[in-house]
């Protein structure tokens, strides 16, 4: 998969939870600049804007949400395959990378990992629970119970589906 493949997939998941976000009246903002990650000795960004930016999520604090997909195969050789392990990773490593910087300036950091079979590492979980929570309580009805999960499972899946289809053979189509 290409690095254009990555970001596309990146970049559907994103707006797909933006959207969700959205539907539901939860205050938020796609590819948030946040001054914060800025240098003050080169006076220019050096990390790339908050994927989503939630307003007021915690304790009156944003949240930041750093969206990362991962391949599910990532690391096989060293230790052999466990399901979401490479999800786990990622996350580990965007909190390492980015959860300081948030701290330090009244915000949460809520890294939201996913592997392409669909495992979501548990901050991303919970994160997409509490949204569901939202949504319950604010617009209860049958249909709003698991759409949440759905609609971002959808989103993951897609790319899946069509790297499938792009090495099926001509004839087969």
């Amino acid at each position: 998969m290409s690095l254009a493949q990555f970001a596309a997939r990146h970049d559907l998941v994103r707006d797909v939870l933006y959207d969700v976000l959205k539907r539901d009246e939860i205050s938020s903002r796609k590819e948030a600049p946040v001054n914060f990650l800025t240098d003050p000795l080169e006076g220019r960004s050096t990390l790339r804007p908050a994927d989503i930016l939630v307003f007021g999520w915690a304790g009156g604090k944003h949240a930041c949400v750093d969206l990362t997909g991962v391949p599910p195969l990532v690391g096989l050789r060293d230790n052999g395959f466990v399901a979401g392990q490479a999800a786990l990773k990622a996350e580990s490593s965007k909190v390492a990378k980015h959860e300081k910087a948030c701290l330090e300036n009244q915000q949460v950091f809520i890294p939201f990992a996913f592997d392409t079979f669909g495992f979501l590492a548990p901050e991303a979980e919970e994160f997409l629970n509490r949204v569901q929570r939202v949504v319950q309580s604010n617009f209860s009805t049958p249909k709003t119970q698991n759409f949440i999960f759905s609609r971002i499972g959808f989103a993951i899946q897609k790319w899946v589906v069509a790297q499938l289809v792009a090495r099926l053979p001509a004839i087969l189509l």
